[in-house]
């Protein structure tokens, strides 16, 4: 399996490293341990010329206007943009998905930089500020049939986008249950709320060839079955899906967490 790299604009890593915690640099770590525990290497890039070397990429959560500032600043846009037209496969979580989504709403003034490649219409803050984090219940019917285990998976929300619309060629992979009068960031129109009874979805994951997306943290968990999810797909691209089969579903571990997750405000 080829070395994975987890984009490392945003953070303290000499503190994390150190054993103190910020919350961008939390998510990168995270990120890292739920690969190692399948095995696999990672690196951190932050320069273009890091890209090189590596097969896959994650983009992982944290604030999605400081990352494309940052992101900028270290010209990475030409090369990740470029990364994703090669057909590489990419993963983004949460402002990971603001980052490859084609179209953005709802950004601060002046707006930001995309790297785009995936065919959908994202919200920057659906679910709300800080104070409005969340984990729920996710119904996973894809990720069941490829990796197994429980039929549902605990989605972690934190400060979390939501998919507006999609393209043909897109894939839904989850939805999220809103209540009608909870769903105060969504357009006019209702675009990305699905009609459910008296109860409205929205779309949280999605895959269009070699783009994953989660507007949640499935680093966050103990349930590893979406990186073993990408992983496949990189192996897929790289001729060596088999690479992964030793790992076994039977293998990984699918315990609820009981801790709770920090408020950054």
């Amino acid at each position: 399996m080829a070395t994975v790299g987890v984009l490392a604009l945003q953070g303290s890593y000499n503190e994390h490293i150190a054993g103190i915690f910020s919350s961008s640099s939390f998510l990168f770590i995270a990120s890292s341990i739920s690969l190692r525990r399948l095995g696999v290497k990672s690196v951190e890039i932050r320069k273009p010329e890091q890209l090189l070397d590596v097969a896959s990429l994650i983009i992982p959560g944290g604030e999605s206007t400081t990352m494309a500032k940052l992101a900028e600043l270290h010209n990475l846009f030409p090369s990740l943009r470029e990364f994703v037209r090669m057909g590489k496969p990419v993963w983004g979580t949460c402002a990971g998905l603001i980052f490859l989504a084609n179209k953005a709403t709802g950004q601060k003034t002046g707006g930001q930089e995309l790297v785009g490649g995936l065919d959908c219409t994202v919200h920057r803050n659906f679910f709300g500020s800080q104070l409005q984090s969340f984990e729920t219940e996710l119904s996973i019917p894809e990720l069941v049939s490829t990796e197994g285990g429980p039929e549902t998976f605990r989605g972690v929300f934190i400060r979390a986008p939501a998919i507006l619309d999609v393209g043909p060629e897109v894939q839904v992979l989850a939805h999220c249950p809103v209540s009608s009068n909870s769903t105060l960031h969504s357009n006019s129109s209702g675009e990305g709320k699905e009609e459910k009874g008296a109860e409205d979805k929205v779309i949280v994951a999605v895959r269009q060839g070699n783009l994953l997306a989660t507007a949640f943290h499935p680093e966050l968990t103990s349930d590893n079955r979406w990186h073993s999810y990408f992983l496949k797909m990189a192996g897929d691209v790289e001729g060596s899906s088999s690479s992964i089969a030793s790992i076994g579903v039977d293998n990984l571990r699918f315990e609820r967490s009981n801790i709770d997750l920090p408020i950054f405000l």
